[in-house]
C-alpha cells in the first residue's frame, strides 16, 4: 500500500522583509503570527485536515492507537507528602485525564479519600492542576489551574478541614505558585499585569512583580512585595524563611544565572538587600533558620557546590559540599540532613550529608534510574523517593533517615514484559573530538543489521537533563522492533556549567554536531541506518531537530521537531521569548545575529532539497513557543520540498506547551506520531 503524496493548502505569501544589521531578510509567512485573525484560522483547519487525512491511511494507526491505550492503562501513584495529619499524593487510576490528588492518614494510601479532582473541572480534561502548596501547619492548600496548557494559571485556597475552597482567587500569575508564610496567614506569589484582550497567548509579558496574599482578602488588596521598574523583562519569586524571620527574592533575566535579594520580614520599610549580585551564576535557597542560609550554587564551581552564609555576615561564605568531579544537580533537605543529587556520567545518585557537611552514606539504591524525592520537614524520620527507567515505571520507596533503610512503598505492574528489553550507555566521538554519552534501548535480541527503525531523541539546552524516564510509548516502539536512543548532548546540566555553556549561545552549533554524531555512530554501528532513522525532540529539542534536518536532510529518515523554536530571528518578541535570550542570543545584536541565522531553521529551509518525512506537532494554546514557529516553518517546509516525503504540521486544539495536556490527547498524539514514525520508516509491524 501507497500512500499519495498530500496536496498542501496553498499558503499566501507576503513582500515582508527586515534589515537586520546591513543583511535582509524576508518573512512572507508573517501574517501567521497574527493567532487572532480569521485567515490564520482557516489556514490551521486546511493543515489539520490534509495532515488528518494522512494519518487516516495508515493501515495500523488504530492498533498502535490500542495497544498505545492498554500500555498507559496501569495505575500510576506519586510520592506522598505529609501535611498536618495527612499524607497527600497524585494517582491517575489509568486513563484519567489527569490524575487526581488524594490523601490518607497513612503513607501507603490503603484508605484514601479524594481531595481534589481536576477531571471534575472541565468536560474534555484540559483544566489542570499545575501546582500544590501547603501551609505550614496543613491548614490550607493554594493550589494553580491551568486551562488548555496555558501557562497563565490561577490560584485558588483550599481548607484541608472541610475540603471546600477559600473565595480567595489570584489571577494572571506565570510561572510561580503560592510560596506560604511560616504563619500561614497568607502567601507569596509572582504576577503581571492583566494582557490587552487578544494578546493573552502572544503579547509579551513584562514587569514581574511580587505579592503577599493575605487569606480573607480580595485580590486588589495584596501588598507589593517587590518590583522593579527599571527591569522590565525579568522574573521574580518571593519565598519566607524556614523560621519566618527573612523575605528572599530571586531575580533572573531568563532561563540561568540569578540576582539573590533578602530583607528581615519586621522591616517591611527597609529596601531589599542584594546578597549575591546576578547574573553570571545559579543560586538556589536550599534551607534558611537561625540565620543561617543553604545556597546550592556553580559560583566558583562549574559542576556545583552548596554553601552556608550567615545573613548577619554575609560576606563570608562556608562550603558545605564541596565541588567534585560529577555533578551535583540539587540539594533537598530532611530530617536535620542534607540530600545531595548527582549525576554520574547522566545517571543518578545520592549523598546523605549532615549539615555540617559531613558525608554520613551514599545512599543504596535498589535500582539504577532517575531519582527524585528525599525531601521533607525538620522533624521528619522518614522521607520518600522515586526511581524511573526506561523499562520501569516511577516505583515509590521509603527511607530510614537515621538507619539509611529502604522499604519498598509502591510499585505499578504494566501490560508489558520489562525482561525482554535491556538497556546499554555508549559514549561517541563529536565533531571537536568530545566524547557525549548516550543511551540506547532495544528487545535482548537485537540484530545489528541497520534494518531497524530508531527514534533519537535529544533536547540540548537551558542546562536541563533528560535521564532514564518510562515513557509508554517507548515501550510499543520497542516491542514492534524499534530502538530508542537518548544523547546526552551539550546545552544540558549532565556534566555541569562547562557542558551547558559548551552548548548555549555562539556554541549552539556544538549541540546539533553532537545530534548529528549520534546519529552517525548509531548508522556506522549498525543499529540503524538513515532510510530507518527518525528524529525528534520538544520546545528547544524542536529547535535541535529543525536545525539537524535542514543541515543534514540526508541523514533522515523522518524529523518530529515538536512545539519548537524554529523562527530564531523573532522568537524574543512574544511573551517569555525574551527570557531565552541568555541562552541563544538575539537578532537585535549584530555578532549574535550572524551565528543565530546561520542555524535558525525556519532560514535555512533550500527550495529543491529533498527533507525527510516531517510531522510538526504545536498547540493552539501555546503561549511558550507560540504556534507561529511551527506555522511558519510548516508552510516555508511545504514550498521548499523536493521530494515526495510528506511534510505535515498537527495542531492541537485547546492546547499548550504540553504541561497539563489530558492522557486522552497524549494518547491521540502519540498514536499519530509513532504510526508515521512506522510508516515512513518502513517498519514491519507485528499487531
Amino acid at each position: 500500500m501507497k500512500i499519495k503524496t498530500p496536496v498542501y493548502p496553498e499558503t499566501r505569501m507576503d513582500e515582508v522583509t527586515d534589515d537586520y544589521h546591513g543583511t535582509v531578510v524576508a518573512d512572507p509567512y508573517r501574517w501567521l503570527e497574527d493567532d487572532n485573525s480569521a485567515e490564520t484560522a482557516g489556514w490551521v483547519r486546511a493543515q489539520n485536515d490534509v495532515t488528518f487525512g494522512y494519518l487516516e491511511q495508515i493501515p495500523y494507526r488504530e492498533a498502535v492507537r490500542n495497544r498505545l491505550t492498554r500500555l498507559n492503562d496501569y495505575p500510576k501513584e506519586g510520592m506522598p507528602s505529609r501535611h498536618g495529619e495527612w499524607y497527600y499524593y497524585f494517582k491517575n487510576d489509568g486513563l484519567q485525564n489527569q490524575s487526581v490528588f488524594y490523601r490518607s492518614v497513612s503513607a501507603d494510601g490503603t484508605d484514601g479519600e479524594v481531595f481534589l479532582d481536576p477531571n471534575t473541572l472541565s468536560e474534555d480534561g484540559t483544566v489542570a492542576l499545575n501546582s500544590v502548596s501547603f501551609s505550614k501547619d496543613g491548614k490550607y492548600m493554594a493550589y494553580c489551574v491551568a486551562e488548555a496548557g496555558s501557562d497563565w494559571v490561577d490560584i485558588k485556597v483550599r481548607d484541608t478541614a472541610t475540603g471546600e475552597d477559600l473565595p480567595d482567587i489570584i489571577k494572571w500569575v506565570k510561572f510561580s505558585g503560592g510560596s506560604w508564610a511560616k504563619d500561614s496567614e497568607g502567601f507569596y506569589y509572582s504576577r503581571y499585569a492583566e494582557p490587552a484582550a487578544g494578546s493573552e497567548y502572544s503579547g509579551v509579558n513584562e514587569y514581574q512583580k511580587v505579592y503577599y496574599h493575605r487569606l480573607g482578602d480580595p485580590q486588589s488588596a495584596d501588598k507589593l512585595i517587590y518590583e522593579d521598574r527599571a527591569h522590565p523583562l525579568r522574573y521574580f519569586n518571593g519565598e519566607e524563611s524556614d523560621d519566618g524571620k527573612y523575605i528572599f527574592v530571586t531575580a533572573s533575566e531568563g532561563t540561568h544565572g540569578t540576582e539573590l535579594l533578602y530583607r528581615e520580614k519586621a522591616n517591611a520599610t527597609a529596601p531589599f538587600r542584594v546578597l549575591f549580585p546576578g547574573f553570571d551564576y545559579d543560586y538556589e535557597v536550599v534551607y534558611c533558620k537561625d540565620d543561617a542560609v543553604y545556597i546550592h550554587t556553580n559560583q566558583d564551581a562549574p559542576n556545583y557546590r552548596l554553601i552556608e552564609v550567615s545573613l548577619l555576615t554575609p560576606h563570608h561564605a562556608r562550603t558545605v559540599i564541596p565541588e567534585n568531579e560529577n555533578t551535583l544537580r540539587g540539594v533537598s533537605d530532611a530530617g536535620g540532613n542534607l540530600f545531595a543529587f548527582y549525576l554520574e556520567d547522566a545517571k543518578s545518585s545520592v549523598y546523605q550529608y549532615n549539615l555540617e557537611g559531613e558525608l554520613i552514606r551514599k545512599v543504596d539504591l535498589p535500582d539504577m534510574g532517575t531519582v527524585s524525592g528525599f525531601s521533607g520537614k525538620d522533624e521528619d524520620t522518614v522521607v520518600f523517593y522515586a526511581i524511573t527507567s526506561f523499562t520501569s515505571p516511577s516505583t515509590v520507596y521509603t527511607y530510614d533517615i537515621a538507619a539509611g533503610s529502604t522499604t519498598l512503598l509502591k510499585k505499578p505492574q504494566v501490560d508489558f514484559d520489562p525482561d525482554l528489553f535491556t538497556t546499554e550507555q555508549v559514549f561517541y566521538t563529536s565533531k571537536d573530538g568530545t566524547q557525549v554519552p548516550m543511551f540506547i534501548v532495544h528487545r535482548k535480541d537485537l540484530k545489528k543489521d541497520g534494518r531497524n527503525p530508531l527514534m533519537l531523541y535529544a533536547y540540548g539546552g537551558f542546562n536541563l537533563t533528560y535521564g532514564p524516564s518510562f515513557n509508554p510509548t517507548t515501550i510499543m516502539f520497542l516491542e514492534q522492533g524499534g530502538i530508542y536512543a537518548l544523547a546526552s548532548i551539550r546545552g544540558g546540566g549532565e556534566y555541569g556549567e562547562r557542558w551547558h555553556r559548551g552548548g548555549m549561545l555562539e556554541n549552539k552549533q556544538n549541540v546539533f554536531d553532537d545530534f548529528i554524531g549520534a546519529a552517525e555512530y548509531l548508522i556506522d554501528n549498525k543499529y540503524t541506518s538513515s532510510d530507518k532513522l527518525a528524529i525528534s525532540g520538544a520546545s528547544n529539542g524542536g529547535l535541535l531537530v529543525g536545525a539537524c534536518m535542514t543541515q543534514r536532510p540526508d541523514l533522515y529518515a523522518v524529523a518530529i521537531p515538536q512545539v519548537g523554536v524554529l523562527d530564531m530571528l523573532r522568537y524574543h518578541r512574544f511573551t517569555v521569548g525574551w527570557g531565552w535570550v541568555v541562552e541563544y542570543g538575539s537578532a537585535d545584536d549584530a555578532d549574535q545575529f550572524d551565528y543565530i541565522y546561520k542555524y535558525s531553521p525556519l532560514h535555512n529551509l533550500h527550495p529543491g532539497t529533498c527533507y525527510p518525512a516531517t510531522l510538526i506537532t504545536t498547540g493552539d494554546h501555546d503561549d511558550r513557543v507560540v504556534p507561529a514557529h511551527s506555522f511558519k516553518f510548516a508552510a516555508a517546509l511545504q514550498a521548499a520540498q523536493g521530494c515526495d516525503n510528506p511534510t505535515l504540521i498537527r495542531i492541537e486544539t485547546n492546547a499548550g506547551h504540553g504541561a497539563g495536556k489530558p492522557t486522552s490527547k497524549r494518547i491521540e498524539e502519540a498514536a499519530d506520531i509513532y504510526s508515521f514514525v512506522l510508516w515512513n520508516t518502513g517498519a514491519k509491524v507485528k499487531f
